[in-house]
């Protein structure tokens, strides 16, 4: 009998399912391997980067942020920071906005009382008018803003604590055709009034009371003004490049300059609160003054882009802080310079972690407080960040690396090209190489931040001071004809990528050849159980080169300054070079209304006890810190003690 050759149609199902079977199998095998591959990645990642998560979560972060500003900013007519506020009143009208004292305004009254702001001034300003604002911190502040950006005006945030010359400096710096005056500040405005007038400023103080020597009152017209919202074609010219605002830099190396914040830095700055992780049912307690940018870019205008709740205060109190956090179910703090210190400085009490505080964000923030701070005050995450009014970049330490002022991310520098450059303290300049272009330092070195001018990293620069402008631009940094904006600080970037503040270029100082940095010093020194604060800076000596360190300090209540104390400190901590050859103990030390430490006026007055009435201390070697006498004085001067 013959084989049937052909194959049956059973067999041929069988072998079918045999063949999917067996393809299934392997198909499963792939699956499974890569599966088990992409499962290994993440602990491969972290491996590599511990930090991978947190990098990845900032990268998101940053991205969804470029794509509203975009948005914003391409939208017609374009949407402002004041549209946001709007928004939020159609919203959520009787949503809590400010808390202030006894006071509190829903988003819907702020709108109200803005509204009778610009229905009050739509006789004074026209759109593109500016305006100064010369108030502390209290909700008529934010009324004034929101009115005159309902104008289409733009408001000049005046420093409340400034007098006379730099007053009157302010006013030309802007071209302010109005000034909105506190009463509190009737009698500094009094001093410059002659000068105002001259220039056809129109003065109004927000209170009440009879016309005379030329300063009219609003209050009784806000008061009787209509709180209707004014037209929106009042602003139809406004654009994401427009002035918003100008916020005057603290002077403490001179006269303030008028950073320029247009629109879309206004908008980039309040993202910072998306960033730090603060959310829409978050209240903010901000106590920073709303002239400066701390206080009014992050923290305001932070809180309208979020739609949060905002406690205001008048300004920083350490003896009734952690009474309003709980008074008001703070959960959001910000903080500056040496609040924190000020802080920890503070009477221990039982119920000092008794608060809903769980986030702290701010800059300036010193290592050692750092850790204290968390210690006694609880597990809050403090999210330390670091820019300038005027800048063009900033970092964000989302880790919460305790020192740390930020942190490289791959795609944050892709956006905002910057470096660190290699700087000569002597020469105050950058290092240059042969082809005339700028060096930049390797990991954990330090170098001076300078940041790439281009189109998604604009520097508007000062208002009407093209010199200072320019000043703050380097050109032909590593190609010919590019152009950075100069931060005028040294930082440090070490091998995890984390970002550390190291001085101002101003502040360090060269001796002996050597370069000091004044934060390093000052950080030792406040090691010393009875300094409270310190101040260094580098001061000239005749017939010597660069200068010598000397540091201004109180001391800590009931505590007196121990000479040997320090001198074993200092010889055990720091070099030769860099130790504090002379001690000046003040009763307070003069800083800025934002907290930043005057050096410059020290520097100029010196070591000469026949100038300073101040107790003053002199480094004798092997002896320690000894009274400084005219004798001494005479001797350095003459070169018969050398240094």
């Amino acid at each position: 009998m013959g084989v049937n050759n052909r194959v049956s149609k059973t067999d041929l199902l069988s072998l079918l399912k045999l063949y999917t079977v067996h393809l299934f199998n392997m198909l499963a095998y792939i699956l499974y391997t890569a599966l088990s591959g992409l499962a290994i990645v993440p602990f491969f990642l972290y491996w590599k980067n511990p930090y991978f998560l947190h990098d990845l979560r900032y990268a998101v972060t940053g991205i969804q942020i470029g794509i509203h500003l975009h948005k914003f900013t391409k939208k017609k007519p374009f949407y402002s920071m004041l549209d946001r506020f709007l928004d939020k009143v159609a919203k959520e009208p009787h949503k809590k906005f400010i808390l202030f004292e006894e006071s509190s305004y829903t988003y819907k009254e702020a709108d109200q009382e803005s509204n009778r702001v610009a229905s009050a001034l739509s006789s004074v300003l026209k759109p593109g008018d500016t305006a100064a604002v010369f108030v502390g911190n209290e909700p008529l502040f934010v009324w004034l803003w929101l009115g005159l950006a309902k104008l289409g005006c733009t408001a000049a945030l005046l420093n409340n604590n400034i007098r006379s010359k730099s007053l009157l400096h302010c006013f030309s710096c802007c071209d302010a055709k109005v000034l909105l005056a506190s009463p509190d500040l009737r009698e500094a405005v009094k001093e410059v009034l002659p000068s105002l007038k001259q220039q056809g400023v129109r003065v109004f103080i927000l209170g009440e009371g009879i016309e005379s020597d030329g300063m009219e009152f609003l209050s009784d017209k806000i008061r009787q003004a209509s709180d209707q919202p004014p037209s929106p074609q009042l602003r139809a010219d406004v654009n994401p490049k427009s002035p918003a605002l100008y916020i005057y830099t603290s002077g403490t190396t001179g006269l303030p300059k008028a950073a320029v914040i247009n629109h879309e830095k206004m908008w980039m700055a309040s993202f910072f609160q998306s960033l730090a992780g603060v959310r829409s049912d978050d209240v903010i307690y901000i106590y920073l003054p709303l002239y400066h940018s701390s206080g009014f870019l992050m923290g305001l205008c932070g809180s309208i882009e979020k739609g949060n709740t905002v406690v205001l205060k008048r300004k920083f109190s350490a003896s009734s802080f952690w009474n309003d956090c709980r008074k008001y179910n703070i959960t959001v703090i910000q903080y500056i310079g040496e609040i924190m210190r000020y802080l920890c400085n503070t009477p221990q009490r039982d119920d000092d972690k008794n608060h809903k505080v769980r986030l702290a964000m701010g800059n300036g923030i010193r290592s050692d407080t750092w850790a204290e701070f968390l210690q006694r005050f609880g597990n809050i995450c403090i999210c330390e960040c670091y820019g300038a009014t005027e800048g063009n970049v900033g970092f964000v330490n989302y880790v919460g690396k305790i020192g740390a002022i930020g942190r490289e991310n791959y795609f944050h520098k892709l956006g905002c090209p910057y470096a660190l450059i290699r700087y000569d303290t002597e020469k105050e300049e950058p290092v240059r190489d042969s082809r005339g272009f700028c060096i930049e330092v390797p990991r954990g070195e330090t170098g001076l931040l300078v940041s790439k001018i281009g189109a998604r990293t604009p520097f508007s620069g000062y208002a009407k001071n093209k010199q200072q402008t320019e000043k703050k631009k380097l050109k032909d940094v590593f190609v010919k004809g590019d152009s950075y904006f100069n931060s005028g600080d040294l930082l440090r970037i070490d091998h995890q990528g984390f970002i550390y503040f190291q001085d101002r270029i101003g502040d360090t100082f060269r001796w002996k050849g050597e370069n000091v940095a004044t934060t390093e010093i000052a950080d030792h020194l406040l090691m010393l159980e009875s300094i409270e604060e310190v101040n260094v800076y580098g001061v000239k000596v005749p017939g010597h080169e660069g200068r010598i360190g000397m540091a201004a300090m109180t001391l800590k209540e009931n505590m007196d300054f121990d000479g040997q104390a320090v001198y074993k400190h200092v010889k055990s901590y720091l070099p030769s070079y860099a130790r504090p050859r002379f001690i000046r103990i003040q009763n307070s030390l003069q800083v800025t209304g934002t907290y930043k430490q005057l050096k410059v006026k020290l520097a100029e007055e010196g070591f000469n006890p026949e100038v300073i009435q101040d107790r003053l201390l002199f480094l004798e070697d092997c002896q320690g810190y000894i009274p400084m006498t005219q004798q001494i004085f005479n001797s350095i001067e003459d070169g018969k003690i050398k240094l």
